[in-house]
């Protein structure tokens, strides 16, 4: 048993024809809201959103739907050489830098293509997955006969062999070069070498791997490999990060409650307050207000890095609350079944303690949709939280701590799937760098 990588000649867009080759490029489907489908839409006319998130029209039939005219965009814009395929067997090197929280970081992976292997100790999920959304890839994947997106995993190498590597590779000219809305800045480099490449497959021979994004991609691979003859398939273009890399961040995901019958916010206090301990930050004016935002925020970290379950609550009541779990012992009689490490995340508590105990929000909630929305820790989140609450939009947010790596890992190898939305990989790998056709 192993996990077997190894290069591939990806189809890449030709910046002699596209122009700026940042312009072609995507988010993953999953982050791209409608609003900015339609910015990607007029970015260029050959950005891969028209393939992996195309617009869905009133006349969509079975014969002329986003799928068939992902089909037919892919075809045409290799035939126009609009995407092009390398010529020579390639591992991509790929490169984000990037700012968060006023620290600069660099984060480095690699892009291979890596036999599929189904769920236990080679690749190991952490995270739910749903049902529509699979089926939603599955349809693309069978439509298109090709792999877009990409599922990021991580694997651990203390001596980092792929990180020098891929270090090395930046001195050469980038392959692509662009930065983001968000200001992150893109580069991928091609590693030919046939001594670099080897390095790398030996060194991954007897990795593990868990998926920190790209479940249903991953799944879509699994599924789609089993209903074809097609042996390249059996092939997974990925992502891949070392676990050890400093440059690995993950975020918060907030969550904002709305729609609740007979919501009072008085009464979640002294409900929370049987098992938590909450501290109170009062204001009254703009300044005060800011001032207590910061004091929760600090008192979250602090508990954070003391090992405590802790979150941060806005209800509109001119004030903000830090809550503090008391006593971790009361998740091991609400989810008896779940191991230790699943009951000590963060979101677990939240969810089992808070959201279906005092809220009433369970996972036929969550899984329909409702009550929840979940908001990516970035610059500026929690104020535009805090600006929804203000004005009715919703009733009560609740800011998170990011899951640590550490918790990740035990969770995937006790063989468990966390909650869904427990991280947040920051920044996302974008959809578009190269394609693989089979």
């Amino acid at each position: 048993m192993r996990m077997e990588v190894k290069p591939f000649k990806a189809f890449r867009y030709d910046e002699a024809v596209v122009g700026t080759v940042g312009n072609c490029i995507a988010p993953p489907y999953d982050v791209i809201s409608p609003d900015q489908q339609q910015q990607l839409y007029e970015k260029s006319e050959y950005n891969i959103v028209r393939i992996i998130k195309g617009q869905i029209t009133a006349t969509d039939n079975g014969t002329d739907n986003q799928y068939t005219r992902a089909s037919r965009f892919l075809n045409e814009w290799i035939s126009q050489g609009i995407l092009k395929q390398d010529s020579a067997d390639t591992i991509y090197a790929y490169v984000q830098n990037f700012l968060t929280n006023g620290q600069k970081f660099e984060r480095l992976s690699f892009i291979a293509l890596a036999k599929l292997e189904e769920f236990g100790k080679i690749v190991m999920p952490h995270e739910q997955i749903f049902t529509e959304t699979t089926t939603d890839r599955l349809n693309l994947k069978r439509a298109t006969s090709a792999k877009f997106g990409l599922p990021l995993m991580l694997y651990e190498d203390k001596e980092g062999i792929a990180d020098k590597i891929i270090a090395k590779s930046t001195g050469q000219k980038p392959l692509i070069d662009f930065t983001d809305e968000q200001d992150v800045h893109h580069r991928l480099f091609a590693i030919t070498a046939q001594e670099d490449i080897g390095a790398i497959a030996k060194m991954m021979h007897d990795k593990s791997c868990i998926i920190a994004d790209g479940h249903h991609r991953y799944t879509t691979g699994l599924i789609y490999s089993k209903e074809t003859d097609n042996p390249v398939a059996k092939y997974q273009m990925l992502a891949f990060c070392n676990s050890c890399h400093e440059g690995l961040v993950i975020l918060g995901t907030h969550r904002l409650v709305s729609d609740l019958d007979d919501f009072n916010s008085e009464r979640l206090i002294t409900e929370l307050s049987s098992n938590f301990e909450i501290t109170q930050y009062p204001f009254d004016s703009p300044q005060t207000k800011a001032d207590a935002k910061q004091q929760m925020l600090a008192q979250m970290r602090d508990k954070h890095c003391k090992d405590k379950n802790a979150f941060g609550i806005y209800l509109n009541d001119n004030a903000f609350y830090a809550a503090v779990l008391k006593d971790r012992k009361l998740m091991d009689t609400t989810a008896p079944g779940m191991s230790t490490a699943w009951r000590a995340l963060d979101v677990a508590v939240l969810h089992k303690l808070i959201l279906e105990k005092l809220l009433g929000i369970g996972d036929k909630e969550l899984t329909a949709g409702r009550n929840v929305e979940y908001v990516k820790d970035n610059g500026r989140a929690v104020d535009e939280m805090v600006k929804k609450i203000d004005e009715g939009q919703k009733q009560a947010a609740f800011f998170m701590n990011p899951t640590k790596i550490q918790q990740i890992q035990k969770v995937a190898e006790a063989g468990e799937r966390m909650p869904q939305k427990s991280t947040y990989f920051y920044p996302k790998v974008y959809t578009g760098l190269t394609i693989s056709k089979m």
